[in-house]
């Protein structure tokens, strides 16, 4: 992709999800993040109502009384973008590719983030990290993000998530908002997302491809593994091909939600052909 049709691409992804983010989703992110963020402050007194969670231990054992921690709102949040872009992103059946898809959502978060002061960082990953961009704010920031969301390709293959979710972790001190959005055509990743979801409100989004979840009946077909090269032929029109196709398809997504629900994170789910806006607002709207 040469400069000039680059820039072309920037400007037609900031057109659509800026206005997206602007008229749509600002409401919906605020009141779905803004709050969740706190700092502690101070303790006080406990008075009747008080959540008994919020219980000083140490201060109320040393006067005898119990003392509750204030905490507040903080007013700068830090949202992170875990983005695979290995090849398996870029199947697409129908009108865009998985890795289209995940471009677009990235774009309208980062937007949304930046029109609520907060700060936007990214990690590119594959089968380890492509590149590292640091939280910030600003328009132009955002504008660097999308340009490397288009042009980013990766360098070796194959995905580990558990990689990514490290190097964030070692990498993101602050308390975050993390999305991390992939196929998730890997394994192992299970206690790395339990040590990120401890500290960070994590999100995954699964971005799939409807062929992915069930074979159309077109006869024989020659398929191949986008990371690995490795081609073989299947004939659709076996009934016994198809089912089997499906069952590996939900064993994978099975695996997916266990592991999210597991380590107390959330999980959205997006088709290439769906419309992601009304997922995605529905999803922030359940969080307020």
């Amino acid at each position: 992709m040469d400069t000039t049709e680059l820039l072309k691409k920037v400007r037609k992804i900031e057109i659509k999800t800026k206005g997206l983010s602007n008229h749509i989703f600002s409401g919906e992110y605020h009141s779905a993040f803004k709050g969740r963020g706190m700092s502690f402050s101070e303790v006080r007194e406990y008075t009747f109502g008080d959540d008994v969670r919020t219980i000083d231990w140490n201060v109320t054992a040393r006067f005898s009384h119990p003392y509750v921690k204030v905490f507040e709102e903080e007013r700068e949040l830090t949202v992170m973008l875990l983005v695979d872009i290995s090849k398996s992103a870029l199947f697409g059946s129908v009108q865009q590719t998985k890795r289209d898809l995940i471009t677009e959502i990235c774009a309208v978060l980062s937007f949304s983030a930046i029109h609520n002061h907060d700060k936007v960082g990214v990690v590119f990953f594959s089968n380890g990290i492509e590149k590292y961009i640091p939280p910030k704010k600003g328009s132009s920031h955002t504008l660097r993000i999308i340009r490397d969301l288009l042009s980013m390709e990766a360098t070796r293959p194959g995905t580990d998530i558990a990689a990514a979710l490290r190097f964030f972790n070692n990498a993101v001190k602050k308390k975050s908002i993390v999305f991390l959005l992939s196929d998730f055509f890997a394994d192992g990743y299970e206690d790395a997302l339990q040590i990120v979801a401890r500290k960070h409100d994590l999100i995954g989004i699964h971005v799939y491809d409807p062929h992915e979840k069930e074979l159309p009946a077109v006869g024989l077909v020659k398929m191949m593994d986008a990371e690995t090269g490795e081609t073989l032929w299947l004939d659709t029109l076996d009934a016994q091909v198809r089912k089997k196709y499906a069952a590996q398809f939900q064993q994978h997504v099975q695996y997916c939600r266990n592991a999210f629900t597991r380590s107390g994170a959330s999980l959205i789910s997006i088709r290439t052909d769906e419309d992601y806006v009304r997922i995605l607002q529905g999803f922030f709207v359940r969080r307020i």
